[in-house]
C-alpha cells in the first residue's frame, strides 16, 4: 500500500482529533459502516493472520496479555489490538511484537481518513481500521483481537473467520448497549463465536453460561470451557493448569490477584488450541512469568506518587471499574492483608455510566478510608462529591480530594503507620496517574 506524506501538522494526536468530529450524531451498532470503509481499503480484514478473538466483560486486557507473552515465548510474531490505552493511543496496535510507531502511525490514519472522504464513522471504526490496515501488510504468526464493546456488532467482529474465540467472565456492564439482562448481554458477547471454531470459555453465571452455550451449538462451534474441559488452581506456590490432555505444573502468573489465575488459564487453553501450532509447556511457563500487563493490580514502586506516602507504605493501581471487577480487586486485597495487615485506603474515581456502588460495595468491612475524586480530563467522570455519596452509599467512609498529590498527602498525614493504598475506578484514572508518577 503506498501510504501518504503526512505535513507538520499532521501528528497521531492531531489525526485523532480530527477524526472525532466524524463521529455519527447517534450510536448505533453495527458493522455497516466499517466492512464499507475496510473494503474500500482493500479489504484488509481478510488478509490477516489466524485470529484469537477475545471477548467478556473482565479479564480480556490480562488474558490477552498473557496469550501475546506465551506466544512470543515460543518465538512467534504476534500483532495485537486492545482498548483502551492507558497513556498513548500507541498502546492499541502492537505489529509484530512491537508498538506501532508515530511515523506509521500517522500515515494509516491519513490513509482511512482520506478513504473514508468525510463519511460518519465511530472513532473506533477508523481507528480499527487503520489496524487491520497495519496488521494486513506485516507479516505476523498470529494476530490476537480483543473487542471494544460486546461482540456481535463490535467492530473488530468484522473479520470473516477466527482460529480460536475466548470469552471471559461476563457480567454486567454497558447495558445502554448490550441489554439488560445477564444472558442479554451474554448473547452478544458470543456473537464473535464463529462456525467449528474452538470457543474457550471462561467461569460464567447460570444465565450467561446457558445463552453462549446455546449460541456455540447453533454454530457447530467446540466449547472448551472451565471446569469441564480444563480448571486451573494454586498449588503449593504454583498454578496447576488440568486439561482432557493432562496437567501442567506452572509458574504462578506474573500478574497479582487470585482472578489472575483464571486469566492465565484462558490463555493457557487458547494457545493450546491453536491450530497448525504447537506451543510447549517451556514457552507456557516463560509466558506466565514475563507478562505484562499496566494497571491491573500493579505496585508502583520508586515512582513521585510512591515518594509521597511514608516508608513501608504500598501503592498499587487497579483498572477495574465494574461490580464483578471490584469483587475481585477486594479478593485480592483481602488476601494481600492475611498475609500482611496493612491500614487499607483507596483513591476512587470513576465515570458516570458505572456502577459506583456496586464495584464499591465489596470493600466494606476492608477499606478504612476511601479518598474520591474526578478523573483529570474526563467530562463524563463523577464529581468527588457526587462519587463520595456513592461510597457512603455503599457503607463505607468517604472523603473527597480535588487531586491524586492532595490524596495521598492526606493519606500520610492521617495513617499513623504505613499504608496500603489501591489507586481504583477507571482505566482513564490508572493512565493519568501512570503520568503522574513519572512526571
Amino acid at each position: 500500500m503506498s501510504l501518504p506524506v503526512r505535513g507538520p501538522e499532521d501528528s497521531s494526536a492531531a489525526i485523532l482529533a480530527r477524526l472525532l468530529h466524524l463521529h455519527p450524531k447517534t450510536i448505533d451498532l453495527s458493522l455497516d459502516r466499517i466492512l464499507c470503509l475496510l473494503e474500500r481499503m482493500g479489504s484488509p480484514h481478510l488478509h490477516l493472520p489466524p485470529v484469537i478473538h477475545v471477548a467478556g466483560t473482565n479479564g480480556k486486557g490480562s488474558t490477552t496479555a498473557f496469550m501475546r507473552a506465551m506466544l512470543e515465548s515460543a518465538g512467534l510474531n504476534v500483532h495485537v489490538y486492545t482498548s483502551p490505552h492507558l497513556q498513548r493511543f500507541h498502546e492499541r496496535i502492537r505489529i509484530a511484537g512491537a508498538l506501532i510507531s508515530e511515523e506509521e502511525l500517522c500515515q494509516r490514519l491519513l490513509e482511512c481518513e482520506r478513504v473514508n472522504a468525510g463519511d460518519p464513522i465511530t472513532f473506533f471504526e477508523i481507528t480499527t481500521t487503520a489496524a487491520f490496515s497495519a496488521f494486513a501488510d506485516t507479516h505476523a504468526d498470529v494476530t490476537l483481537l480483543e473487542v471494544g464493546l460486546g461482540g456481535r456488532y463490535d467492530t473488530t467482529n468484522a473479520i470473516r473467520h477466527a482460529a480460536v474465540t475466548v470469552i471471559t467472565p461476563v457480567d454486567l456492564d454497558h447495558q445502554e448497549f448490550l441489554g439488560h439482562t445477564l444472558a442479554e448481554i451474554a448473547r452478544e458477547k458470543a456473537g464473535i463465536i464463529k462456525p467449528q471454531t474452538p470457543l474457550i470459555l471462561g467461569p460464567q453465571k447460570d444465565g450467561a453460561e446457558q445463552a453462549i452455550l446455546a449460541c456455540a451449538a447453533e454454530l457447530g462451534a467446540p466449547v472448551l470451557q472451565y471446569g469441564h474441559d480444563w480448571t486451573t488452581r494454586g498449588e503449593n506456590g504454583r498454578m496447576v493448569f488440568q486439561y482432557t490432555d493432562g496437567l501442567l505444573d506452572l509458574p504462578l502468573p506474573g500478574l497479582s490477584g487470585p482472578h489472575q489465575l483464571i486469566n492465565a488459564g484462558m490463555a493457557v487453553a487458547a494457545v493450546l488450541a491453536l491450530p497448525d501450532f504447537r506451543i510447549g509447556a517451556d514457552a507456557i511457563a516463560q509466558g506466565l512469568q514475563a507478562v505484562e500487563w499496566p494497571a491491573r493490580l500493579q505496585r508502583l514502586c520508586a515512582g513521585r506518587l510512591e515518594s509521597l506516602l511514608p516508608a513501608g507504605a504500598e501503592l498499587w493501581l487497579d483498572g477495574g471499574h465494574n461490580p464483578a471487577a471490584g469483587l475481585a480487586l477486594a479478593d485480592a486485597l483481602g488476601g494481600f492483608e492475611e498475609r500482611r495487615p496493612m491500614p487499607l485506603y483507596l483513591i476512587c474515581g470513576m465515570l458516570k455510566t458505572k456502577d459506583a456502588r456496586g464495584f464499591l460495595t465489596p470493600f466494606q468491612g476492608l477499606a478504612r478510608k476511601i479518598y474520591t475524586l474526578a478523573i483529570p480530563g474526563e467530562q463524563s467522570s463523577l464529581s468527588a462529591d457526587a462519587l463520595a455519596a456513592e461510597v457512603r452509599g455503599a457503607g463505607l467512609t468517604a472523603e473527597s480530594a480535588p487531586d491524586l498529590i492532595t490524596a495521598l498527602q492526606a493519606i500520610t498525614l492521617e495513617c499513623g503507620q504505613p499504608p496500603r493504598v489501591v489507586i481504583c475506578g477507571s482505566l482513564y484514572l490508572a493512565g493519568a496517574a501512570l503520568n503522574a508518577d513519572a512526571a
